[in-house]
């Protein structure tokens, strides 16, 4: 864990060290990546069958690949009621908080004469990856799938890594309508769901968080296939005055270091004492936590206090731009009014980043590695498309048609001017 106080005359450039340290992303997975995608692309179901005997050791044949409609509903049955119930209930206010977000068809007649708008339309196909490496993760089933049919997708195809599936992980495809689902994971389930590989059919975009593996299969298959984005490990800042409980601050960071030995939590607050008693929390729940491990190694390497002014916190957050930033103090709004990249804000002392994971209904699948610069979290919009839509009659096709021609004639594009050209009045052919 690093320390900075905004008062040091290198802490710009500290800081800046800081922020760009690579996290989690080995160089060697790009070259392995590449020849799995290549043996999927050539060999198909087979390729796919063999990485799950060699990565996961597991033996599957193509009928057995894919989970039952049996063993979804095994899946329901075998998870308690409490967790079926919170499955339920957080899927409401997923379904509730994404239906909002739906956009609206538009169309007019501009005073040229033209009539102009747009329509949305959901993706035929989708497919959604589910880890199952360190943990299972229902929430991620229904932070993906129901957006997805909320969207009005035809098709959502899931894929998990094929250890033991874990009900809750069933129990939530179910609850979301998820009832194609995959025992694939890795490289090799981005690849199938992208080229299609035996019984798998090929999906429109791929949507889901993932290790290093995965996330280099989705840059490499970008374009073959539409992607959400390319997820890194998570990050937390949360800003806290002294009011807190430095407790409950140091469960909010420990939050996200659990996650990943990769994973970034940093603290600003302007009171050194009351960090230094963080700090203290910290390492007194590492004793006992049974993700210690990994949230130890996590909050060693990549974790951050950051002693500054806390009107000084806005810039500080843009300029790390994290997945998630919690304001904890009264009047949270004055400060994160002010904060423009970030890929979810969590106001107050009680509004955990915990809540946003699970049940809050807002999307817990959001952008990493600073990229809250430029991307929003998972929502409604990555599984539609917005068409174009233009008609013109002869009186309005009068007054762009020149326009037109001469700008297609700037740009040495014959065609394109010739297009036009014959359509202007007096070229148009008889009948027209």
């Amino acid at each position: 864990m690093r320390r900075f106080s905004f008062t040091d005359p290198d802490f710009q450039a500290a800081f800046k060290a800081f922020l760009d340290e690579r996290r989690g992303s080995p160089a060697d997975v790009d070259a392995a990546v590449a020849q799995v995608l290549e043996a999927v692309k050539t060999h198909g179901i087979e390729a796919v069958l063999d990485f799950g005997r060699k990565f996961d050791k597991v033996e599957l044949t193509a009928e057995t690949i894919r989970v039952t409609p049996e063993e979804i509903e095994q899946g329901w049955a075998d998870t308690p009621a409490d967790v079926r119930e919170a499955i339920a209930f957080a899927a409401a206010r997923i379904r509730a908080y994404h239906s909002r977000q739906r956009p609206a068809d538009q169309a007019w007649t501009d005073e040229a004469g033209v009539e102009l708008g747009w329509r949305w339309t959901p993706l035929e196909a989708v497919g959604v990856y589910v880890p199952g490496g360190r943990a299972a993760y229902p929430s991620t089933v229904l932070m993906n799938a129901v957006p997805a049919q909320v969207a009005g997708v035809d098709r959502i195809a899931m894929v998990t890594p094929p250890g033991k599936l874990q009900p809750a992980v069933l129990a939530a495809a179910k609850e979301a309508g998820v009832t194609e689902i995959w025992r694939v994971g890795g490289a090799q389930a981005v690849a199938a769901l992208a080229y299609g590989a035996g019984p798998i059919q090929p999906v429109d975009k791929i949507v889901g968080p993932g290790n290093a593996f995965v996330t280099a299969a989705k840059r490499r298959l970008y374009g073959v296939v539409g992607i959400d984005a390319l997820a890194g490990p998570s990050e937390i800042v949360v800003v806290a005055d002294n009011k807190n409980n430095p407790d409950w601050i140091a469960a909010d960071l420990l939050s996200q270091a659990e996650h990943d030995p990769a994973a970034q939590s940093i603290l600003i607050t302007d009171d050194e004492a009351f960090a230094g008693a963080v700090e203290q929390a910290v390492s007194e729940r590492l004793k006992t936590l049974a993700t210690g491990e990994d949230a130890a190694a996590s909050w060693r390497d990549h974790g951050a206090v950051i002693i500054a002014p806390l009107d000084e916190s806005p810039a500080l957050v843009d300029a790390i731009a994290p997945e998630h930033v919690e304001f904890a103090m009264d009047n949270p709004e004055r400060l994160s009014d002010r904060v423009r990249h970030a890929g979810a804000i969590f106001l107050g002392r009680v509004t955990p980043e915990a809540i946003g994971d699970y049940v809050a209904g807002s999307n817990h699948v959001l952008p990493t590695s600073r990229a809250a610069r430029f991307q929003s979290g998972l929502s409604i919009y990555d599984f539609i498309k917005r068409t174009s839509i233009v008609k013109c009659d002869a009186a309005s096709f009068g007054i762009l048609g020149p326009h037109t021609v001469a700008l297609a004639k700037a740009e040495g594009l014959p065609a394109h001017a010739l297009s036009a050209e014959i359509r202007l009045p007096g070229r148009l052919p008889s009948g027209v």
